[in-house]
């Protein structure tokens, strides 16, 4: 799983990250891709980043293109990788891909500078983040109360865990200038910044929080990896990794994000009817990092976040907007059309 040698190429995407606590385009142009389509040519090309394809939170990306249904539905996918979904949204807003895979709270965040992008396929109901602490910070930091003073892990400034820390952080009488946000990425990059002391907690997903569990490098502080989770953390369900693009792209392309849609639906089904070992047994090889039974066990834990059919959750966009709301100015200030951020036009053509 995520041993130190892990996914060299996201490694470095994530030390970057650490010295450049902003991502411009040409770093998305850059990702290296993920092994796109087998297509014959034929088939329409369409590019998605994704805000770290190896992330269970965004597994459905990558066990759609491995179950053929990119193909199937006559689509060329190119697959490209960055290690936080503010950077995918980066690489969408600059017109470099058709299409982003990541949280959906960046179409409320886009919508207050101007830019009209909706999800289309929504494959969550709850964030799949796991707040951990320190193993050494443990019998100190045992709620967000506790995150005064403190250094706190998200994967990248302006990403959504930053959003969600900042608003743990307000809803148990943190200031958000009270505490120190630090860009440590995910997977390796997170793990040693929680073992060196770089962080005193942080925000993440899994497979990254099974390793840190294995590793007794840290323990689970909050766990919204499940709809009841959500609830307790954020007070409901919280729509969070989703295929959202360009408003303007989707209306002029309506056959293909249809088609889109119809792949990520049957991946969705396809993954409400089996195991977390036959889904893991689809993946690529590599991102088990010789565990499979550790991989298996973190796709495990993180399966209940998921929707069934992509359709977005009732009271999941009013969620995500008081949750902004309590600490963004931007959104606090400005009047979002939720409608405008989410259409369930193509995932209910797909049913």
């Amino acid at each position: 799983m995520r041993k130190t040698a892990r996914y060299a190429s996201l490694a470095v995407s994530g030390l970057l990250a650490l010295s450049s606590l902003t991502a411009c385009a040409n770093d998305a142009a850059s990702s290296t891709s993920a092994g796109g389509s087998k297509g014959d040519g034929k088939g329409t090309k369409v590019k998605i980043m994704v805000g770290g394809l190896d992330k269970v939170i965004y597994l459905p990306a990558m066990l759609t293109q491995r179950l053929g249904y990119f193909d199937s539905e006559g689509l060329d996918v190119e697959l490209l990788s960055e290690p936080a979904g503010v950077q995918a949204e980066t690489a969408l807003v600059s017109g470099q891909v058709q299409g982003a895979v990541g949280f959906y709270d960046h179409t409320l965040d886009l919508q207050t500078k101007g830019k009209a992008v909706e999800s289309v396929v929504q494959f969550s109901h709850a964030p799949g983040e796991v707040e951990v602490v320190a193993a050494k910070k443990a019998g100190d930091v045992t709620s967000p109360k506790d995150f005064k003073g403190r250094k706190l892990g998200v994967t990248g400034l302006g990403s959504s865990t930053d959003f969600l820390t900042k608003y743990l952080a307000v809803k148990n009488g943190v200031n958000v200038s009270e505490f120190t946000p630090v860009a440590v990425g995910a997977g390796p990059t997170f793990i040693a910044a929680l073992q060196q002391g770089s962080i005193d907690a942080g925000m993440t997903t899994d497979p990254t929080v099974a390793t840190i569990l294995d590793k007794k490098a840290g323990k689970i502080l909050l766990d919204m990896r499940t709809p009841e989770g959500s609830q307790e953390a954020l007070g409901g369900p919280y729509p969070s990794s989703s295929l959202y693009m360009q408003t303007d792209w989707v209306n002029g392309h309506k056959e293909t994000v249809q088609k889109l849609a119809d792949a990520f639906v049957k991946t969705l089904k396809w993954m409400s009817s089996h195991s977390a070992s036959e889904i893991a047994a689809k993946m690529p090889a590599d991102y088990s990092q010789g565990d499979k039974a550790l991989y298996a066990e973190a796709i495990k834990s993180t399966l209940p976040m998921f929707t069934k059919d992509g359709v977005m959750p009732a009271n999941g966009p009013e969620t995500v907007e008081k949750v902004l709301k309590a600490f963004n100015p931007n959104i606090k200030n400005a009047k979002v059309d939720l409608k405008k951020t989410y259409t369930t036009e193509f995932v209910e053509a797909a049913k």
